[in-house]
């Protein structure tokens, strides 16, 4: 018995593929859109210029903690990396702190 393939895996392997959008509509989808701070994103933007003014990453911790990511998912990780860098900011003041006092 000779197994037949169906019209779709044969088209395929001929080379001809099935257009899954039409070519001609602009439509521009949700993440084609560059992100806002010079394309990198408010996360990732307060996470660099938090080095210079650390109450950046407070601020991103903020939004991160307030879901702002779920307007645009590519956020999120660069909003946690500015969390990450407050929290760590947070624990070394916290220290120098503790040894200045004691």
């Amino acid at each position: 018995m000779e197994q037949r393939q169906s019209p779709d895996i044969s088209d395929h392997a001929k080379g001809n593929y099935t257009l899954m959008r039409d070519t001609e509509s602009c439509q521009l989808g949700m993440y084609d859109k560059p992100l806002p701070c010079f394309g990198c994103g408010i996360g990732w933007f307060s996470l660099l210029l938090g080095f210079v003014f650390p109450c950046m990453w407070y601020y991103a911790t903020i939004l991160y903690f307030g879901n702002y990511y779920r307007k645009d998912p590519r956020e999120r990780a660069g909003l946690a990396a500015s969390a990450i860098a407050a929290l760590i900011c947070s624990v070394v003041l916290l220290i120098v702190v503790a040894l200045l006092i004691f």
